[in-house]
């Protein structure tokens, strides 16, 4: 993909600047908007809470965690793990080759790797937490609405536009599936999305288990 100039709310670092480099040239326009959403959403309910991931030491692993929560996705994401997993181990490699810690690496990679995963990333960590929660502020969870405000939705999507989201990331996740079914464990989110596939084979709207 074409790279792209790096939207103001990229913070400056060298970590996040590398994350986003990496992301825009990966993932399709939808999903990176929608990860640039996410972060927008984790850094607001960061601030809120007055959490240190909110502090320019911890932001851009935030940014980091956000931006590639599903750079699994990607086209070049070949690997039989769940594009959880995949885009975790995508995550923590990049971060290593940039001298981040081996823990601070690794706590990126579990809020990417479980934030699929209700009930568990909202307690392992702080920082799967703030993804998990940001992810359900984007795709606007009933469990969620209370954690932002109707003008804040407004300014991120303003920013970053939807672009169908929804749709496009359910069919990215499908096709992987439908190429290396062992992508999609069945208990997984994954799964769930290839089984509604599957039995809705002409259904051309937002997956009906998204």
């Amino acid at each position: 993909m074409v790279k792209e100039h790096i939207p103001d709310v990229v913070p400056s670092d060298e970590v996040s600047t590398s994350a986003y480099d990496n992301a825009s040239r990966e993932l399709l326009k939808p999903i990176l908007n929608h990860s640039l959403r996410v972060f927008l959403f984790a850094k607001a309910l960061a601030a809120r809470e007055h959490s240190d991931w909110a502090s320019p030491r911890r932001l851009p692993l935030l940014f980091a965690a956000c931006i590639y929560h599903d750079m699994g996705t990607s086209c070049g994401a070949h690997s039989p793990s769940r594009f959880e997993v995949e885009g975790a181990d995508a995550a923590e490699r990049d971060l290593r080759s940039l001298s981040v810690s081996e823990t601070d690496a690794h706590e990126v990679w579990v809020a990417i790797a479980l934030h699929t995963s209700p009930h568990i990333a909202e307690r392992i960590s702080s920082l799967a937490r703030l993804v998990r929660l940001a992810v359900l502020m984007d795709f606007k969870r009933k469990d969620a609405l209370t954690l932002t405000t109707e003008e804040e939705v407004a300014e991120f999507e303003g920013l970053f536009p939807r672009l169908e989201a929804e749709q496009v990331l359910g069919d990215a996740v499908v096709q992987q599936a439908l190429k290396r079914p062992e992508k999609a464990p069945a208990a997984s989110w994954a799964g769930v999305l290839l089984k509604s596939k599957l039995e809705n084979p002409d259904w051309e709207g937002v997956n009906k288990a998204f």
